[in-house]
């Protein structure tokens, strides 16, 4: 381990952590060794600064605009040809509990009492039944999801999928005022760990065995995303372009609107295409990178990856991505948790670039508000596929406020009869204790706003277009 950067007592904390650490019989050799490797690096301050003056626009050729990609073949032989040396890969390590739910979060129900992963099963099973081909699904799941996803995926064990799973490291969380790792001073039980974040898909892949069996089955790429984000389909334009460009690695990006601005963007850095996250910049250049003006495109998730490059980069130890720093409280007790992110490797792989999508393969579920626009008129399910409603003529997708009487999913769901039409509406907002009937329409701005102690109910076929309702007299 490099520690030649570290002070006299950093190389103390090392030390007495890598005591610590070797008691933990919960975790593997590969989990300890990565676990001690981020600390070093995080304490030797390996955080790479970004020069602001050297920070330039990519051009077309490093973040290529969709459209100019050739189209695939209509020969349905090229097209299996091509589908054969892929394999999809989705981030299952997260729980709903922001959204009210226990569980992992792709087993939340979207549309037609479908879940994020019945949607994605089906997604797979429609494309391999139409190419002949076999692209096998895995679920990158954490300690958290691990059990609960064993139980669901048995569902599927009649499907044309092979579906594998794997989970991502388990790594202890850090005690801030001795620097011990949490299970060693106290029980916490799974409050003592964390998941280190995405960017552990790669040495996962490797430390699991899945990466060596893909690639002995003659696969080449994954694509890589989010289980919540509906718009991540597999698509055929981008896997021709990368496997007849032998690119490596490829962040799928999209126009950046006001609701992006802290997400991460591409640059141009000293010849190498890089991830620019909101941590990385400078205060005085805050405003500057959420502008959408300088800053046009924002990283969706949804990667593919050269799985032979992902073998060499893990095996030369050589993915060593920017440092997030994530402060908690466990029991009154401060912890810190390191966790790193998949979409920042992409400068340590050779031929990586982004391609400049359209908005709908950005379709994340985060909070109750996003679940109002999928279950809506907005939007219609097809194979698995949601697609957006060409009766909707703005480009962008309503603005949507919910009050925290909707946050959690259930009380979300008892709240609405049915989803109000929302095709022409631009914005809503709701506060207080607001019920809404069946058959509602929404059009315009409309704000919707309980007066405290008091219970509110939307009639059923109520049409409401550009008002403000406090009461029932306002409707």
């Amino acid at each position: 381990m490099a520690t030649a950067t570290l002070s006299a007592a950093d190389t103390e904390k090392i030390s007495k952590l890598q005591s610590a650490v070797s008691g933990l019989n919960q975790i593997s050799a590969n989990e300890k060794a990565g676990f001690l490797n981020l600390v070093t690096r995080y304490l030797s301050g390996d955080a790479q600064q970004v020069e602001w003056s050297k920070i330039q626009t990519p051009t077309d050729e490093v973040v290529v605009p969709y459209d100019t990609l050739t189209p695939v073949s209509e020969d349905l032989a090229e097209t299996k040809k091509l589908l054969d040396k892929l394999v999809v890969l989705k981030l299952n390590g997260g729980l709903g509990t922001t959204m009210g739910c226990t569980g992992p979060k792709s087993v939340i129900e979207v549309r037609n009492g479908l879940t994020f992963l019945d949607l994605i099963v089906i997604q797979i099973e429609t494309l391999n039944k139409k190419y002949g081909c076999s692209v096998p699904l895995l679920l990158m799941n954490s300690f958290n999801t691990h059990d609960d996803t064993l139980k669901i995926v048995d569902k599927y064990a009649k499907s044309n999928i092979e579906i594998h799973t794997f989970n991502q490291s388990q790594y202890p969380r850090l005690a801030v005022d001795d620097f011990t790792p949490l299970p060693c001073k106290k029980d916490a039980g799974k409050d003592g760990w964390y998941p280190p974040g995405h960017g552990d898909v790669f040495p996962s892949l490797m430390n699991s065995g899945k990466l060596e069996a893909l690639l002995s089955q003659g696969k080449e790429y994954v694509f890589v995303a989010n289980s919540d984000n509906l718009g991540a389909v597999v698509d055929l334009k981008i896997l021709n372009h990368l496997v007849n460009n032998k690119i490596e690695y490829c962040m799928e990006v999209t126009p950046k609107t006001l609701a992006d601005v802290k997400g991460g963007t591409l640059i141009s850095y000293e010849r190498k295409v890089q991830l620019l996250e909101i941590a990385q910049v400078p205060d005085e250049h805050i405003n500057e990178f959420k502008s959408i003006e300088k800053f046009k495109i924002f990283n969706t998730n949804n990667l593919w990856v050269n799985l032979n490059a992902i073998k060499r980069l893990v095996q030369a130890d050589a993915l060593k991505m920017e440092i997030i720093p994530n402060p908690k409280e466990v029991d009154g007790i401060k912890v810190l948790q390191l966790e790193t992110a998949a979409g920042a490797a992409i400068r340590f792989f050779d031929r990586a670039i982004g391609i400049n999508v359209p908005r709908s393969r950005f379709l994340p579920v985060k909070a109750t508000s996003d679940l109002l626009l999928v279950q809506s008129d907005l939007y219609t399910l097809s194979d698995g596929f949601v697609t957006r409603n060409p009766a909707r003529t703005n480009a962008a997708n309503p603005t949507i406020e919910l009050g925290p009487e909707f946050k959690k999913v259930a009380n979300f769901l008892s709240r609405f009869k049915s989803i109000p039409s929302i095709i022409e509406l631009d914005t809503l907002k709701v506060t207080g204790d607001v019920w809404f009937g069946s058959g509602i329409t929404l059009k315009g701005k409309v704000t919707i706003a309980a007066k405290p102690g008091v219970k509110l109910e939307i009639p059923d076929g109520a049409v409401i277009a550009d008002k403000e309702i406090n009461g029932p007299e306002d409707i």
